[in-house]
């Protein structure tokens, strides 16, 4: 067993009540009530999801859609950009 690590662009998008965390390789967003909640909620979304995808097989990497972007459709929202590093372990069974 090797341990991999796994780095996808995320962005912090301010909402009227809260930070919704955004990542933007996966399309796989969470929530908080401060930026710091919502890139913590985001690290466990992101790893159930990568878990989910890769025990079913199935591909991992699906960009959010250029028309929902927000770098493209609201950008005066964003309020940070940051790398998420996810450490993925991978074996192989033959």
């Amino acid at each position: 067993m090797t341990a991999s690590e796994l780095v996808f662009s995320c962005i912090i998008i301010k909402q009227p009540k809260g930070f919704t965390a955004l990542c933007l390789d996966l399309d796989v967003a969470s929530e908080g009530v401060s930026p710091a909640k919502a890139k913590r909620m985001l690290r466990e979304a992101v790893e159930l999801y990568l878990d989910s995808a890769i025990d079913s097989n199935l591909p991992y990497l699906r960009p959010v859609p250029r028309e929902h972007d927000p770098r493209i459709a609201s950008p005066t929202k964003i309020t940070e950009s940051f790398n998420l590093t996810v450490n993925l372990r991978v074996s192989a069974v033959a």
